[in-house]
């Protein structure tokens, strides 16, 4: 299962992998919803958006983040961590400002990394939800995601807060399904 950096491109949306080119784009989405980030693992808000990049950075390569652009703009952020030998892929790191959600730009996103994972040779990919986020949660439903189940205590946010992870998934046999619930729902948005 390779599944190396490369643009991903949608019919509403243009994933880049994440570059210096794209900080300071970034950096206004995450400044478009102050709120949000009290129920991440980090925050990406203000002064800890330098510390957040930096450690990003880090970690390309077990993290394949990407840049979401829409009309030449940053509007979010996502990406996907394989484990290859186990022939599963992690989707997460997913932040959108206010006016992309709602829109074909998450659910194109989903669909692009679905698709490049599953053409890639993954069995199964991963998601992981805050309980504390109704948004997310719903978004899996819509997306056809199997909810799993609650790994309870399974990490702690940037605030201290212990947090459980409500887990849902997508099998290679199921993808052909889901992918067309997505590219309907897209077609419905768009």
């Amino acid at each position: 299962m390779e599944l190396s950096r490369q643009f991903l491109i949608g019919r509403h949306i243009r994933m880049e992998p994440l570059a210096e080119t794209h900080k300071d784009g970034l950096r206004a989405a995450c400044a478009a919803d102050k709120d949000i980030w009290e129920i991440y693992p980090w925050s990406m808000l203000g002064e800890h958006f330098d510390q957040w990049w930096a450690q990003t950075v880090a970690i390309q390569g077990a993290w394949n983040l990407f840049a979401v652009v829409v009309g030449g703009a940053v509007v979010g952020v996502t990406g996907y961590a394989p484990e290859p030998k186990a022939a599963i892929v992690l989707i997460g790191g997913t932040y959108f400002r206010p006016e992309a959600r709602g829109g074909p730009a998450n659910p194109e996103s989903k669909r692009l990394l679905l698709d490049r994972a599953f053409a890639s040779g993954a069995r199964r990919v991963v998601f992981n939800v805050d309980p504390l986020n109704p948004r997310s949660r719903a978004a899996m439903n819509k997306l056809g995601a199997v909810e799993e189940g609650v790994a309870r205590q399974a990490s702690v946010t940037w605030t201290g807060r212990v947090r459980d992870l409500v887990v849902f998934s997508v099998l290679a046999d199921e993808w052909p399904a889901v992918r067309q619930r997505l590219d309907n729902r897209i077609a419905a948005l768009a």
